[in-house]
């Protein structure tokens, strides 16, 4: 498996607390069956200052002490970026580093509250030439009321990264039936783990993998925990890479089901 969203590198933002704990989190990764992971600190202004030379000084460390610890695990560079005003700007100077220097990053959106014009900083991102991961969206507060704009992102070529965890529950029901939606609905490109640390939030992925191949086969569920994954570090153009179910055209409606989720929370929730 290819984990492409960590907080692995220790001390520079809310993930690991110390190069202890970042080694562990690897074995961990490793014993799971990851064999690539990309280290995607947030880069948050006015709360973590990370930028793209330090973070690549940070992986470099943390490599050779996994090298000198014999954990075979490779890392690559990425973050977790935070939707600012600022974020195109850093994306085209390199100061916002991307996926191991491919078109793609991660896109991290408010997880409370809707940001203004949304939909429309995406796509003025994409007009540029990259391509947005957008991080876990089955978690965001917000989905509910605006799962339809999720899927026009995703229509439009925007990328869709779920948690492992939140497949099976780890982050509770609400996110658990959101991810099934994104699923069911086809709009997922990838799951990641998005570890922050080696008890709840670990890098441990493959107990995803039963539901995951229950819900889309297990051709598709390879593709979210691997294929799709190495494209991105392959920096493979989107449009060759196979696109999840709901996107191709034997599948359509996801937008016109958009507005179901509500109903079913109702029941589910009272």
């Amino acid at each position: 498996m290819i984990d492409l969203h960590t907080h692995i590198l220790p001390g520079i933002d809310d993930g690991a607390r110390s190069l202890d704990i970042s080694l562990e989190m690897a074995r961990i990764a490793v014993s799971d069956g990851t064999t690539t992971l990309a280290c995607t600190p947030h880069i948050y202004p006015g709360l973590y200052m990370n930028d793209s030379a330090g973070i690549h000084a940070a992986r470099d460390a943390l490599q050779r002490a996994l090298d000198e610890a014999q954990i075979a695990l490779k890392l690559v560079v990425g973050a977790d970026a935070h939707l600012v005003p600022e974020l195109l700007s850093g994306l085209k100077s390199g100061r916002v580093p991307t996926l191991n220097g491919s078109r793609y990053f991660l896109l991290e959106p408010s997880h409370h509250v809707a940001p203004p014009q949304f939909e429309d900083s995406v796509f003025q991102i994409m007009a540029a030439g990259y391509t947005p991961v957008v991080t876990h969206p089955e978690r965001l507060v917000w989905i509910e009321e605006n799962y339809a704009t999720f899927v026009r992102l995703a229509q439009r070529g925007a990328w869709m990264q779920l948690t492992a965890g939140a497949v099976v529950g780890k982050f509770g029901k609400r996110a658990r039936y959101w991810s099934e939606r994104l699923l069911g609905d086809g709009l997922v490109h990838l799951v990641a783990s998005d570890a922050h640390t080696v008890s709840m939030r670990s890098p441990r992925m493959s107990d995803a993998l039963p539901l995951l191949e229950s819900h889309v086969g297990g051709k598709e569920a390879a593709r979210l925990l691997n294929d799709r994954p190495q494209a991105i570090l392959d920096d493979v153009p989107p449009h060759e890479v196979l696109a999840p179910p709901g996107l191709g055209p034997e599948r359509e409606g996801a937008a016109g089901r958009a507005g179901g989720g509500r109903s079913w929370l109702k029941r589910l929730f009272g």
